[in-house]
């Protein structure tokens, strides 16, 4: 039998694990053939593309990013391919399968919960009665076998990764060091499986070792809770430094909770950028922590959030959920106060998706949800939220990810913070308007075009102070675009000529206190490393004021040397004493 496996992931960049786990757990008997496609691309041609190779069975794994457009393909490929046996799997046809196959008589086969038995099973016996885990057609009926236990020891399954080739360069590689999660949270799957099955602790390192041969770009540990097991994850993630690889990173979804004083100790040396650690918070709300089935303490999270953050070596990206039950639109805000004021790398603003399976799809009627039955299931309203609020978190959302999450205008955007507004939510609730007011959501905009944006809400919103605030927002430009002269709409000018920059760049004294690194370096070659900005106040004196709203004008020379940090893209210095001493 000639069977394929394929899937539509979300981009080009990653690739599906599921897909190759069930290869090599059926590789004794049968060559798979895998092909990994992406939902923006054509879905003619991609059904084209498999009905070319011609597969007796097609295997699709499924997820709710991609399964509609599965299923279009699905139909496509058994019209002009009847004989084509078409199998579905994954978690989005794990439940409501006979519903599913009643309306999609196209598909052949489901095969739902843990795949990788029931797959070998229907490829060894053909016949698909009595596999477990297996739901079929018999002449005009539906079957469905009775469910599979899960597999007890995950390791039996072959690693996928011992042997790769460039498929997977500089690619995203998902992995699994585990299976399982602790906690049963009442909108996730993982609440439907009780337990954690490890992973060989030796199996993980040589995989880890071949990601790290071959040149991924990130690995990302789908492991629910990737920190349960302490010394099983800290012995991963020690092996990791040691390997000391370069250009990747590894992100991992941790519970902040779980990290004790020891592990702190230990975050504080890791190489700049190597981990990415996602916490869910999720909502700050105790009843609503409560109502979902959550472990939750908030000042640990928080104190352990910080304690990490002061490291400057790791990415933190922190989750928040809206439309969690007992928690309205006000309430929300606070959530997205207490969060922000850890200042992560990143703030994820996500929506409740009523999951097929989900312990919280069960209360949609008592919780009044209200959504489109069909993936991905996202609430449109509650009883504590309505669709007003919900579409104005969409748009706030949005503004948190332009202007937050890539730290483009971190110093601008804590001014207004700290000068204008009661809460980080209630500034972006108003920016929000603003870009409605403007018509600003319809259309495309550059990095650059952000920029002249916050000016102009600035402006109409008749702020005081616009010329720090604007001498803060080029402080800001300047950090994050190398290279770039500042447009025009920022309205400063540099009175600093080249050759100025020249003479101060020469002074040995700024070369060894400031910019060790480049002693040796001709001045020619170091311009182009770094840039010397004239400003009309003294930056660094409202920024280590807390933002201080007034400022006497004070002519500040600042030089920005650009790095190739992740989390510090570019570093910044006062030399304005080093021009004086020249001058003198």
């Amino acid at each position: 039998m000639s069977v394929t496996l394929t899937t539509l992931n979300s981009k080009f960049i990653h690739s599906n694990l599921a897909l190759r786990y069930l290869k090599e757990y059926v590789k004794d008997i049968e060559d798979i053939q895998i092909e990994e496609f992406t939902i923006n691309q054509n879905l003619a041609d991609i059904a084209s593309k498999i009905y070319e190779i011609n597969p007796k069975l097609v295997g699709f794994s499924t997820y709710i990013w991609n399964v509609d457009e599965t299923l279009e393909i699905c139909e496509r490929l058994k019209l002009v391919s009847p004989r084509t046996k078409i199998l579905l799997g994954g978690p989005e046809v794990s439940y409501d399968v006979a519903e599913l196959m009643t309306s999609h008589p196209y598909i052949d086969y489901v095969v739902y919960g843990e795949g990788e038995e029931t797959f070998r099973e229907l490829l060894i016996r053909k016949n698909p009665e009595n596999i477990k885990g297996l739901a079929f057609r018999e002449e005009e009926k539906i079957r469905i076998n009775p469910p599979r236990p899960l597999i007890k020891d995950i390791n039996n399954i072959p690693s996928p990764y011992e042997s790769i080739g460039d498929e997977l360069k500089n690619k995203i590689v998902y992995y699994e060091s585990s299976r399982g999660c602790p906690f049963n949270c009442a909108f996730c799957l993982s609440s439907t499986i009780r337990g954690v099955r490890y992973m060989n602790l030796d199996r993980v390192k040589r995989d880890l070792d071949n990601l790290i041969e071959v040149g991924v770009k990130q690995v990302k540990f789908v492991d629910r809770t990737f920190n349960a097991n302490k010394e099983f994850s800290q012995a991963i993630m020690q092996h990791i430094i040691e390997r000391n690889p370069v250009g990747i990173n590894f992100h991992f979804e941790v519970t902040a909770h779980l990290i004790d004083n020891e592990q702190l100790e230990f975050f504080k040396d890791i190489k700049e950028g190597l981990f990415q650690f996602e916490i869910g918070v999720q909502s700050t709300n105790e009843k609503t922590i409560e109502a979902i089935g959550r472990n939750t303490n908030f000042e640990k999270l928080a104190s352990v959030s910080r304690s990490i953050k002061l490291n400057k070596n790791i990415h933190q990206h922190l989750d928040l959920i809206a439309g969690l039950p007992y928690e309205d639109y006000d309430r929300f805000g606070i959530s997205f106060d207490h969060i922000f004021q850890l200042r992560p790398e990143k703030i994820q603003l996500g929506f409740l998706k009523l999951l097929k399976g989900s312990a919280l799809r069960n209360l949609k009627t008592e919780y009044g949800y209200r959504l489109i039955d069909k993936a991905p299931y996202e609430v449109m309203e509650s009883k504590w939220i309505s669709y007003d609020e919900v579409i104005a978190l969409k748009g706030i959302e949005e503004l948190v990810e332009k202007y937050y999450n890539e730290e483009y205008f971190k110093h601008s955007i804590e001014y207004i913070l700290q000068n204008l507004f009661a809460s980080p939510f209630r500034f972006f609730e108003d920016f929000m308007k603003f870009w409605k007011e403007h018509d600003l959501y319809d259309v495309s905009h550059s990095k650059d075009s952000l920029y002249e944006i916050l000016i102009n809400y600035y402006i109409v919103r008749s702020f005081e102070q616009l010329e720090i605030f604007i001498e803060l927002l080029a402080f800001d430009y300047l950090q994050n675009n190398k290279g770039k002269p500042l447009p025009g709409y920022f309205n400063i000018k540099n009175d600093l000529d080249m050759g100025r920059s020249h003479e101060i760049l020469k002074s040995e004294a700024l070369l060894s206190e400031v910019l060790p690194e480049f002693k040796d370096m001709t001045t020619k070659k170091l311009l182009k490393k770094v840039r010397i900005q004239e400003f009309e106040h003294n930056l660094y004196e409202i920024i280590n004021s807390g933002y201080s709203k007034k400022s006497n004008k004070q002519k500040t020379l600042v030089l920005f040397n650009y790095k190739n940090g992740v989390l510090e893209r570019c570093k910044t210095y006062n030399i304005s004493s080093y021009a004086e001493e020249l001058t003198e």
